[in-house]
């Protein structure tokens, strides 16, 4: 392994299962102390056991400016700064139009965009000069999904995110971008209520629309997240990074 982020203290939200636990391994391998969050303790602590080594969990969910500010206080104390700030933490669900309940539309706006919000300013004291923010978005957020517009609104408002950011920071050097996964089969499909054979239909649907001919791995999306979190990437800013196997692009 190359170690691209020796010595760089990381944190990951909603690093407890796919893209984000395979991100924080990642991140791990490459030489960063790793802290992830996740609202199960459960999950959390199994999470932290697969990483092995340089990892801190803390529990909480990113809704939460309690548990927000609890976290930032566990890594001044261990830490003293961030150099990396993945905000993977999110939540979606199928649901249509003329089905969409208030509570529904609240909870995937608090999650995916207050919670990302609040999990980006209030890093903010901690983060170092040149420091690295990468935005979890998805191609939802300029691909129309049956069923999934409240989701596709709030990657849309992640997406814009990125953009305003990075003019806000650029006096810090800090970096803001965007990675947009295309269909990634992770854990987090559980919440899509699909049982196993849904499941399966649906990942084989969207496979016909990517041009490689099969979706992609929580992996795959890690190793792009490497790349903007690393000096590799010390001259890309703002962009939205499509790891889609080209479903958005045609």
């Amino acid at each position: 392994m190359s170690h691209k982020l020796s010595g760089k203290v990381a944190l990951v939200t909603g690093g407890t299962s796919g893209i984000g636990l395979a991100t924080a391994r990642r991140f791990v391998a490459e030489g960063a102390y790793v802290f992830i969050t996740g609202r199960r303790q459960t999950e959390l602590d199994a999470a932290v056991t697969k990483i092995g080594k340089n990892v801190t969990g803390i529990q909480g969910d990113v809704s939460n400016l309690a548990d927000l500010d609890r976290l930032y206080a566990t890594i001044e104390q261990e830490q003293g700064h961030l150099d990396i700030v993945f905000a993977n933490a999110g939540v979606g669900q199928p649901i249509p139009l003329g089905a969409i309940a208030e509570e529904h539309f609240d909870k995937t706006f608090n999650t995916n965009v207050k919670g990302l919000l609040f999990t980006v300013q209030k890093a903010l004291p901690l983060m170092l000069e040149g420091a690295s923010i990468i935005l979890n978005a998805s191609t939802a957020s300029i691909v129309g999904t049956p069923a999934f517009s409240v989701y596709g609104a709030t990657k849309a408002a992640v997406r814009s995110f990125a953009r305003s950011w990075t003019l806000d920071l650029k006096d810090r050097q800090i970096r803001v971008n965007a990675i947009s996964p295309g269909t990634v089969p992770t854990p987090g499909y559980d919440q899509f209520g699909f049982s196993q054979e849904q499941a399966k239909e649906f990942v084989e649907s969207q496979a016909k629309n990517i041009p490689l001919g099969r979706v992609g791995t929580p992996d795959e999306i890690a190793k792009a997240v490497v790349f903007l979190a690393s000096d590799d990437s010390s001259f890309v800013n703002g962009i939205e990074l499509f790891v889609d196997g080209g479903m958005a692009q045609i």
